[in-house]
């Protein structure tokens, strides 16, 4: 009897619990209910491999100015989600593969939904955001684009997900 209760108690206690490769149930149980769907994700190592590419995508980070200036994927464009306007993406190439990505996926995937309406071809966002992007160990820069280990966590609530990197709410 003992020995069942602390399997249970073990269980309980890794459901809520992942790794970096490996995200909680509970975290994509929350993905799952934030996601519509409508802009196929890409997984932040097949992004990588995307980005190392001879021709890598426009990567568009869709967080709030406050967001982007403690940290962001290096080299990517901002794009305020909440003032966003079809001026902020003229003169890009609506051919070329875009990736779009916010804290963990669900305001990135509005914006993409906006790009697929204005004719852009290949729009994916990255599974899990900048969160799921540091987890897995991936780099990012601050403002003056030296690396950095913080990542702005949005609020407590969402910072749970973070499981690398120094969160920052300021």
């Amino acid at each position: 009897m003992e020995k069942l209760l602390l399997l249970a108690l073990f269980l309980v206690a890794t459901a809520f619990t992942g790794s970096a490769q490996n995200p909680s149930p509970a975290y994509v149980a929350k993905l799952k209910s934030l996601y519509k769907g409508s802009v196929p994700v890409v997984q932040p190592q097949a992004f990588a491999t995307m980005l190392a590419g001879a021709q890598s995508p426009i990567v568009l980070d869709t967080r709030s100015p406050e967001e982007f200036e403690v940290s962001h994927i290096e080299g990517a464009r901002f794009i305020d989600y909440k003032g966003f306007k079809k001026d902020m993406v003229k003169g890009l190439d609506r051919n070329r593969p875009v990736v779009v990505y916010c804290t963990v996926g669900y305001r990135s995937e509005r914006i993409g939904e906006q790009l697929q309406k204005l004719g852009f071809q290949d729009v994916r966002n990255l599974y899990g955001g900048i969160f799921q992007w540091v987890n897995e160990g991936h780099p990012i820069v601050d403002e003056q684009g030296k690396a950095t280990a913080k990542v702005h966590a949005y609020s407590p609530d969402w910072g749970q997900w973070l499981l690398k990197g120094e969160k920052v709410y300021e």
